[in-house]
């Protein structure tokens, strides 16, 4: 069960702190600087001469604390937009904030590609934020898990989290939870409770009030209570919590409460739903009020000694101002730099050896080369770690000389465990947000997680994370964090009783976000040599591995090699032909080739190009067939309309329109979900018959 622990009751006189008089005067500076900060902020919003203002006003008291406590450069820190004084006190400057304020070129948070208090520091290890509210969570939970998994790990660094009352409502507030506390992990909740989430108060948010009431059963969580605006109360918690994560004794949480005495944002006005008697009560609690009378009636300072601080702050925020102000903003063409990595690029020749396969061994199947890239990966590179849904041999390693090995659902992954032991393959909890959002603060860390999503069609929990978190991480930081994760997934349908839930395909919406590679082998070879492309390159990589050409036979080869490669965006013509072009990839591939046979004797020559890589994709390949053949059928497995193939066919529109001799067709599964009858099955998905009877229209027009 969780150690629950409170600070002394409001009005009483916390224990003697630690904190000399140095200390508490630079916490007193920290709280005015930050404050200060938020308040020349909004003039300069209402000046239009910022965008955007959201403020930490009364939370500064415990994340001055929280600064204080904690060590910038070898903690790691998931803040979120209220945590402006603990980025002072971690040692962001004033003109850093102000950068970022008018989204300067140098603002080292993000270049000026987001808004203000989306902290980032790489020299201070604050990760990049993002704005969606609880994906942090997870993130931070795949940072701590680090210490796990690295061969040297630092004795006793933690990972901080924060968020507001409301964000704990997020599901992955609580599946973090759960796995911090299940692997032990020095994880540091921070939840500032300022009783409202934008208008929405904490007990509609939370049943019964009070989160640290909820998450006091978790096993080994230290829980803390404290008044977050009494920055000694504070210091004294946020302490203890840091060393009961040094320790290794667990995770803690710390349930600040704290005020909003300003709106949630320059975009709210709380009077509206806030009454006055309300703001009154909470004016008295406010720490830049109640904390510099407190040090003047205990002797620890003078009025004049405070007056010099503010004296000191004013004028170091407006000489701060001025620079930001003055600071240029980024050249509009730096938008294209940071999407991808900058320093590897997998579509170039260091990543092109096709042409000089080493094969061993007799043809195997998709599975097996699969898994035979995993171990050779593996074997060379330590930072490699595989988990997810039932990836492992078995959970209970005792059992591992009793049993064969689960090994994923399809085999992909058996043996891995077995050979590279637990700590590096390891099932997860059936969550697949969990997966990549503890494989994203993995990442960041200097690993390689190489994580499975059991079945496409449940791959939706974790769209969060691999939109707004995985794709953009690079891009948002301006280059400073990366998180090159792959991401493998089953997918797809032509297995007779898939139905609606087993037969998904939708690469579309994965191949439309930048920052995000989206690669589909149709043959075993390709899927090894590509899988190892995915592993080496510096990118995020979504894998997607059909599932029906897992262990077909056609599609089988010997093993290149440890060092096969295949670049993204290179496309491969698997059957030459002059009469008409089919752009295809996946499990559509075999049956273009099947159908452009059944043309052939009909007199007609039909070319298929396996795309292989949907982003990037090959334009010059497809090009250079459309010049020749001049017709152009565009096949696959999505849906017709809005599918990833109506992209390829408007571009094909647009970029060869002089060399088309007839319009560009389509072929597709029908706009529905695939059906569980077989014959609903066959009428759905595209079949051979499909595919030829379009080839015959199209080399009729």
């Amino acid at each position: 069960m969780a150690t629950r622990t409170r600070s002394p009751a409001k009005g009483t006189r916390p224990p003697k702190t630690s904190l000399a008089k140095a200390d508490l005067l630079d916490v007193y500076r920290l709280m005015l600087l930050s404050r200060r900060i938020d308040d020349k902020e909004i003039q300069l919003k209402r000046q239009n001469k910022i965008f955007f203002q959201i403020s930490g006003a009364g939370h500064e008291a415990v994340l001055v604390a929280a600064g204080k406590a904690l060590r910038p450069a070898y903690d790691w820190f998931y803040p979120y937009y209220r945590d402006r004084a603990l980025c002072l006190a971690l040692g962001m400057t004033p003109t850093e904030m102000f950068l970022s304020a008018v989204g300067a070129a140098e603002d080292p948070n993000s270049g000026g590609r987001q808004m203000p208090s989306h902290w980032g520091h790489k020299a201070l290890n604050i990760v990049s934020q993002s704005s969606p509210t609880g994906t942090q969570f997870l993130q931070a939970v795949g940072c701590a898990e680090a210490w796990l998994r690295l061969d040297a790990p630092v004795e006793d660094d933690l990972v901080y989290c924060s968020c507001g009352d409301g964000t704990t409502s997020e599901g992955e507030f609580w599946e973090a939870l759960n796995s911090a506390s299940n692997l032990k992990l020095p994880v540091l909740f921070l939840v500032e409770d300022n009783k409202y989430a934008i208008s929405v108060p904490v007990e509609v948010q939370t049943a019964g009030g009070s989160v640290s009431k909820l998450v006091s059963n978790f096993p080994d969580l230290l829980v803390a209570e404290v008044d977050g605006c009494d920055p000694i109360a504070s210091y004294e918690v946020m302490v203890r919590a840091a060393e009961w994560c040094r320790q290794r004794k667990g995770p803690a949480l710390v349930h600040a409460h704290v005020t909003r005495p300003y709106s949630h944002s320059l975009s709210d006005d709380e009077i509206h739903y806030k009454p006055s008697r309300e703001r009154d009560e909470e004016a008295k609690r406010d720490p830049l009020t109640s904390f510099p009378k407190r040090l003047v009636a205990e002797g620890v300072a003078s009025e004049a000694e405070l007056d010099a601080i503010k004296t000191q702050v004013d004028e170091e925020i407006q000489v701060a101002a001025d620079m930001a102000l003055a600071s240029p903003q980024p050249k509009p063409e730096t938008a294209l730099l940071w999407v991808y990595s900058p320093d590897v690029d997998p579509t170039s020749e260091q990543f092109d050896t096709e042409d000089d396969p080493h094969f061993t061994g007799e043809p195997t199947t998709m599975v097996d080369l699969l898994n035979s890239c995993m171990k050779d990966e593996m074997v060379r590179d330590p930072r490699i770690l595989v988990f997810g849904e039932d990836v492992a041999d078995v959970s209970r390693d005792q059992y591992l000389k009793d049993v064969k090995g689960k090994g994923g659902v399809f085999k992909v992954t058996w043996g891995l465990q077995r050979q590279f032991g637990s700590d590096r393959v390891y099932n997860s909890p059936l969550a697949e947000a969990n997966i990549v959002g503890r494989a994203i603060g993995l990442a960041v860390r200097g690993l390689k997680p190489v994580v499975e999503i059991q079945f496409f069609d449940y791959i939706w929990p974790a769209y969060h994370q691999l939109r707004n978190e995985l794709a953009t991480m690079r891009w948002r930081s301006s280059n400073a964090f990366a998180a090159p994760v792959v991401v493998r997934v089953t997918y797809g349908g032509y297995l007779k009783g898939g139905s609606v839930y087993h037969s998904q395909t939708g690469a579309v919406v994965f191949t439309s976000l930048p920052g995000l590679r989206v690669i589909c082998p149709a043959t075993a070879l390709d899927a090894n040599g590509l899988l190892r492309t995915a592993i080496r390159c510096d990118d995020p990589v979504l894998f997607l591995e059909h599932k029906h050409l897992y262990r077909q036979t056609y599609n089988k080869a010997p093993n290149p090699g440890p060092n096969f490669m295949i670049p993204f965006g290179k496309a491969k013509v698997v059957r030459e032909g002059t009469h008409l072009t089919v752009i295809a990839y996946g499990a559509v591939v075999q049956r273009s080739l099947v159908a452009a046979k059944e043309l052939e004797e009909q007199g007609v020559s039909v070319e298929v190009i396996d795309l292989r890589s949907l982003s990037p994709v090959d334009w010059e390949a497809i090009e250079r067939s459309v010049r020749k053949t001049n017709k152009v059928i565009v096949a696959y497995e999505d849906s017709l309309s809005w599918g990833y193939g109506a992209e390829i066919a408007a571009r094909v529109a647009d970029q060869c329109f002089p060399w088309l001799d007839a319009p560009v067709k389509r072929v597709a599964s029908t706009d529905t979900f695939v059906g569980y009858a077989p014959d609903l099955e066959d009428f759905i998905l595209p079949q051979v018959a499909d595919l030829a009877q379009a080839m015959r229209e199209l080399h009729a027009f």
